[in-house]
């Protein structure tokens, strides 16, 4: 997240903000928010949110909880998706179908891969979730809303540079091409 809020804030990346035209919310999971928050004291709950209404009209956001600290468990995390408690993991997951449904949002935007296919692929089939069409991860937002327009010079000298200031700050070596 850190990485795609740097690349957009720098305009480093481009967004088409008119692809979706659907009411949207955003899911806090446990580790990214609460657990992260409290072992790390930070938590990527405004920066999830922050991204994705930079890819989608945040006219049009519908938030699930006014503290994301207080938000609710998908029900498939500390390993639940993988394991064989689809009966418990479903009924715990009404909760989240439930808060979803009660935003009317038609997009949940996801960031980790077992609430995304929980969301997705586990509760429609068992609980109501209203208006849900789709779960899109984080960063394929991200990549769906990327505006493909060529770069001038100007901007590939300053994406050149951006890159190589990236690469030396984080250690990067590439080898020469011959």
């Amino acid at each position: 997240m850190d990485l795609l809020e740097e690349y957009i804030k720098s305009g480093r990346i481009k967004l088409n903000t008119h692809k979706y035209h659907e009411a949207y919310t955003v899911h806090d999971p446990c580790n990214y928010v609460r657990k992260s928050q409290m072992a790390f004291g930070q938590s990527t709950a405004d920066q999830s949110r922050w991204i994705a209404q930079q890819c989608i009209d945040p006219s049009l956001y519908r938030e699930m909880c006014e503290d994301s600290m207080n938000n609710l468990c998908c029900g498939a995390g500390g390993g639940a998706w993988a394991m064989p408690y689809d009966d418990e993991r479903l009924a715990y997951g009404k909760m989240k179908a439930d808060q979803i449904k009660d935003t009317g949002a038609e997009i949940v935007v996801a960031p980790c891969h077992n609430c995304r296919d929980q969301i997705m692929k586990a509760l429609p089939k068992v609980h109501d979730m209203g208006n849900y069409k789709e779960t899109l991860y984080l960063w394929e937002l991200v990549s769906l809303c990327l505006d493909f327009e060529p770069w001038s010079e100007a901007e590939i000298e300053a994406g050149h540079a951006a890159r190589d200031a990236q690469f030396e700050r984080d250690g990067v070596e590439l080898e020469e091409e011959e």
